[in-house]
């Protein structure tokens, strides 16, 4: 993954809006946890853009996105739940994209991967 570009509106919106008054890696990822949460309009098709070896979506596969996935499977990095033969799986987030869905979802994934590629951590 290359590292983008920094970006002055986006760094903001993380600063003042997703990890405002968080002081360590626990209240950051609630932070995101909360952002998404409220930001990401379920359900949503997100298709998956990486390979990852926890997770068995590979590349190109097209998934229902239903909600965040709980608190406690988010401590380290953000997943969502989908669909999945017929049941529910978490993956992760950073797996996907969803050009389909509304802006704010749009806006929030885009966050989320911009925080990730630039190599910010919990």
């Amino acid at each position: 993954m290359n590292k983008p570009t920094e970006d002055s509106e986006r760094e903001e919106r993380i600063i003042m809006e997703i990890v405002v008054d968080a002081y360590d890696s626990e209240e950051r990822a609630m932070g995101w946890y909360y952002y998404l949460d409220g930001k990401l309009v379920c359900p949503f098709t997100a298709t998956c853009i990486s390979k990852r070896r926890s997770s068995p979506l590979k590349v190109g596969a097209t998934v229902e996105v239903v909600r965040m996935a709980p608190e406690e499977e988010c401590e380290s990095e953000m997943f969502v739940e989908v669909v999945w033969d017929d049941d529910m799986l978490a993956v992760p987030l950073i797996q996907l994209e969803a050009p389909d869905a509304d802006e704010e979802t749009q806006e929030a994934i885009a966050d989320w991967h911009y925080w990730v590629e630039q190599g910010y951590e919990f």
